[in-house]
């Protein structure tokens, strides 16, 4: 059964128990996105993969985005009992259910990133 916003009584002041504010807080951290999609490309990464991928992350901003995302149920981390280490991350059913929006989003920002940088000259011209 599908409850409209609207119906719910939610209080978005209680930014504790505010479901937006908690969500979004953590798809919105600067990396989340990004390894939400390498992960849905690709199936299954390593960590070096994703890093590689990213680029211009550091290792300790890598760990905790990937342990944020693990730690709410978005993606997996399987660790091998071999040496060295070997780890491998993927997305689990939730990550699999949000990508979806998360691929709207950027093709929104796609379609509209031009446009948002124009805006940005023209008011700070202003």
């Amino acid at each position: 059964m599908e409850i409209s916003i609207l119906e719910e009584k939610i209080n978005y002041a209680n930014s504790e128990n505010c479901p937006v504010r908690l969500v979004v807080d953590r798809i919105g951290q600067k990396w989340s996105v990004l390894i939400l999609m390498f992960l849905k490309e690709n199936k299954v990464m390593r960590y070096s993969q994703i890093h590689k991928r990213i680029g211009d992350i550091s290792h300790k901003m890598l760990s905790q985005t990937l342990r944020s995302l693990e730690v709410d149920g978005l993606i997996f981390r399987k660790v091998y009992p071999v040496a060295p280490p070997k780890v491998e991350y993927g997305l689990k059913l939730m990550g699999e259910e949000l990508y979806p929006l998360v691929r709207d989003l950027t093709a929104w920002a796609n379609v509209n990133l031009e446009s948002i940088f124009e805006n940005r000259r023209t008011f700070l011209e202003e």
